[in-house]
Formats: C-alpha cells, structure tokens, sequence
C-alpha cells in the first residue's frame, strides 16, 4: 500500500500551531459548541439527521444568529458565513492565518474543514476533524469520491471505542488512525499513544483532532500496518478500524485495503500477536469472507498468532449482493451514470465469483497475549443487542478463561460463586404446566446473552451468591431432589463451567 498524496485536496490548517488551536478550542467551548449544546439547539431529529449527512433539518433550525448557529452553519453544514458574525464568536486573525477558516468572496469566511463536537467519556468535549463532507458515510454516500479523504467519527469507529479495554497501560498503538478516535480515546489510560496511517492527511487531521481536543499530541507515524513499528517495539494495547472492506482493488484508501480478499484482516491479526505485550490487548473491527466449503469459524481460528487467547465476535452476516450494493453506496457511485455503477457492481461480483466467497461477515476480534501453551478460541455469532460500552465486559472475559484454565472440576466443585447482577430467570413451558418445558437464564447487561439450563442448573445459580462452595451446593440439591449427590457432582461441573465462561456467575474470593 502505498502513501496517498493530498495534493488535489484542499490544504489543511496548520499542525504546527498548537495556540491556534488552543484558543479555537476555547472559542468553541464558550460558544457551547459541543455535542450537548447541539443537542439542545437542534432538537433530537435534526441532530440525527446529521449523523446520517442530512443538513436540511440542521440548517433550519440555525436561521437565527447566535454564536451557537453561527458556529453550527460555518463547522457542520460547511455554509459561509459573514466575516462579522464569525468575528464576534472566534479569533478571525489567528483561525485565518492557521487555516482553519478561509475567505470566500469580499465578506464571507468558510471552514477548511469539518469540526464534529463528540462527547467523550467522563463529560469530556472533544472535537474530530475530517475533511469537509467527510463526517460521516451517510446513507448517500460521503459526498467526496477522492481517494485521500480522511472521514470521521462513524459507527464503526464508535462500536471499536466501545468495545476497547481501558484498564491503564503504558504504551498504545492505534493502527490506521485515520481521524484519530482511537488516539483520542487511547490518550486518556495511556502513558504513550503510537498512531500510524498510511495517508499522510489523516496522520495531519490526527494532529489537529488531538491538540483541538485539549489532549497531548501522539507519535504519529506514516506507513502501511505494522511497517512503522520498529521490531523492538511493543505495546500493551493495539485498535485497529482498518480499511477492512473486501473490494477489487483500492480505490478509496479509507475503506479499501488494497490486498485480496480479507488478506488484510488476516494480516494485521496474525502479526498483532508478536507486537504484544504479555498480558496486552489487541482489538479489531473486521471482515470476513465466507467461502463455499470452507467453516468460516475455523477460517478465522487459523488466524489466531501463537501465544493469544481470542473472542472472535461475529455481528453481521451480508451476501456478496448486498455487500457490493452497500459500500458502492458508501461511494456515492449510486449517484454517478448507471453504466458505471453497472460496471462496478460486475467487478466486484466477479471478485467474488473467482475466490468462491458466498457471504461476508462483520465482526470484533480481541486478542489476549496469555503465553499459555494451551490457547482459548471462542469464535461465536451473535447478532443480538449489546450494551456499550463493552470494555469491562471484553476483561471480564478474558480473566474468566484464566480462571477457568487453572480449575479442574475438583477445583470448581470447591469454589465459591455469585449470580451476576441483573441475570433474570424465564421458564418456558404450556400454560398451567406443573413444570416448565425448559428455564432460560437471561442477562440484562453486557452481551446480554440467553442461555438454557435444567432444573439442576437454576437451582445451583439462583443460590449461588459467593457463601457456600458449589459442591455444599450441589449436595443440597441432591438432598432435596433425592438424586445420587456423588452422581449429581459428576455431571454438574461442565454446566458450571459453561455458565462461568458466559458471565452468569463470577467467581468469588
């Protein structure tokens, strides 16, 4: 993959002028430029219809003339504006001669570049920069087919922030930074923040996201995956939202990585696992071909680097029809002649039709550096509503699978456990039934997963709650059920260790 020149795009503002920046910022915040100040202008609607790159309901709602709507038409819908009312709101002088604003006629002044208020954890205002147009894909498309645009903030970026563990290390990589979120993010529990990408204009918007922000600048480094990292070096923490889409060829840098197939996604998990330290996170938004005659579970095993537990998470699932019709979309080539579109579409279903690739899927996949001879592959598809954030819960995880590494069912049986919190039990049979057909045990957080249990194993869950070990338990229940308890013990611990894995009972002590 080589770098992108940005020579037929516009110029961006300075990186180089960290006041500039400071003093735009300060400008911003006292404006209420920010994600909850929109909200409160623009109403619930036109602040959604922005997320999809509609401005017409946001230009209506900013008729008027505060600093606030000023600010809004100038930044967000990308409108000129007179230089006197941008006067009385942001330092002219400075924001001209930085680049952030330019003139446009004898009285007016646009923005360079997009300026997205985005609230961070902890009521924290940050701002993300992408190029004008660029905010978000939208449903038509992101309005510029140049290939060195950098976008900013959208569902992927915001699913992959989510889903990071932030537990506080020493050293992050973000991997194809683009507008910089993930730096933005990895900033806050990390003491040094690498960011690479392999368009030298995102690396410059990275810049300009971070010092507008308010947060320390991060090393940033132009290159294609892994080749700016130095041999020697590793981290406790690798993100990556790559350009992950399977496409015949690479004609937008942003989203197309340029190699065959899903080699990309296979490249960057594979060599993630030398770069990590032990104990360390890597985590990745992906696609994944499916192949005719090929288990699309063991296809992404195989990608798994010696040395790495991994919980491959599988959220979609599109065919090739509807994968191409998708991101020709994301290009706007819907908009341009049918012929084409017509010819695109082709290109791509031949790409598929020669590599045997019936479906495409979507997906995270975390990686754990365990060390441990014996690594853990859960590689699962759940389409299903989650709760993020979901960090805790990816930790959660992984701490629970050493748990479970080191308890044979001896082990378990003398243990303590307690039911997670907000677990509820469902019991599923005929009206009037003496007993039910089969007990759900159901969670409300986290991956709000579902899962089926015998009578046995919501009796053991529902009086797990971290004072009685689970074989104490399990005698009970042979006692009150007048089962074999020697029996009862044998056949239990494989339930116990399912319900464990799945996080609807945590270990205790």
């Amino acid at each position: 993959m080589e770098g992108v020149s940005d020579a037929s795009l516009p110029p961006l503002p300075s990186s180089d002028r960290p006041e500039a920046a400071a003093r735009l910022r300060d400008a911003l915040l006292g404006a209420s430029f920010t994600a909850d100040g929109l909200l409160e202008l623009l109403g619930a609607p036109a602040y959604a219809a922005l997320a999809r790159s509609e401005t017409v309901p946001a230009l209506r709602a900013t008729r008027g003339d505060t600093p606030l709507e000023t600010l809004v038409r100038l930044f967000l819908l990308q409108q000129p504006v007179p230089h006197a009312r941008v006067a009385d709101v942001l330092p002219v002088d400075v924001c001209l001669e930085s680049g952030w604003l330019k003139r446009a006629g004898a009285d007016d002044l646009t923005a360079t570049v997009d300026v997205r208020p985005y609230g961070g954890p902890v009521g924290e205002d940050w701002f993300i920069v992408s190029d004008l147009g660029c905010a978000v894909g939208g449903a038509g498309g992101i309005g510029s087919r140049d290939e060195g645009v950098v976008l900013g903030v959208g569902g992927a970026s915001t699913t992959l922030a989510g889903i990071t563990v932030r537990t506080p290390v020493t050293s992050a990589l973000d991997l194809g930074t683009g507008s910089g979120i993930q730096a933005l993010y990895a900033a806050r529990h990390a003491t040094r923040v690498t960011a690479t990408d392999v368009n030298p204009r995102a690396l410059h918007i990275t810049a300009l996201t971070l010092a507008l922000s308010g947060v320390p600048s991060a090393d940033l480094r132009e290159g294609s995956l892994f080749a700016p990292v130095r041999e020697d070096e590793t981290y406790d923490l690798i993100v990556s939202n790559p350009p992950f889409v399977i496409s015949p060829g690479a004609r937008l840098t942003y989203r197309d990585g340029g190699m065959g197939g899903d080699d990309l996604c296979r490249t960057i998990v594979q060599g993630a696992g030398e770069r990590l330290n032990e104990g360390g996170f890597a985590q990745f938004l992906a696609n994944w071909q499916h192949v005719e005659g090929e288990d699309w579970q063991d296809r992404l095993r195989s990608w798994v680097p010696r040395g790495c537990d991994a919980w491959i998470v599988q959220r979609e699932v599109q065919d090739v029809t509807q994968y191409a019709e998708l991101w020709l979309r994301d290009a706007g080539d819907h908009r341009g002649d049918r012929a084409g579109y017509r010819a695109r579409y082709d290109a791509w279903l031949d790409e598929f039709e020669a590599r045997r690739v019936r479906a495409v899927g979507f997906g995270w996949i975390t990686l754990r550096k365990s060390g441990s001879a014996a690594e853990s592959i859960t590689v699962e598809e759940w389409p299903h509503p989650v709760e993020q954030p979901l960090g805790e819960t990816v930790r959660a995880h992984f701490d629970r699978l050493d748990y479970l590494r080191t308890h044979d069912d001896a082990a378990l049986l003398e243990a303590r456990f307690a039911l997670a919190a907000e677990v509820v039990q469902e019991q599923v049979g005929l009206p009037g039934a003496e007993d039910p057909e089969h007990v759900v045990l159901r969670q409300n957080r986290g991956m709000r997963r579902a899962t089926k249990v015998d009578t046995i194993g919501a009796g053991f869950a529902g009086v797990c709650d971290g004072t009685m070990g689970a074989g104490r338990i399990l005698d009970a229940i042979a006692q009150l059920l007048g089962e074999d308890p020697v029996l009862l013990r044998d056949r239990t611990p494989a339930q116990i260790r399912l319900l464990v894995e799945q996080g609807f009972l945590e270990p205790v002590g």
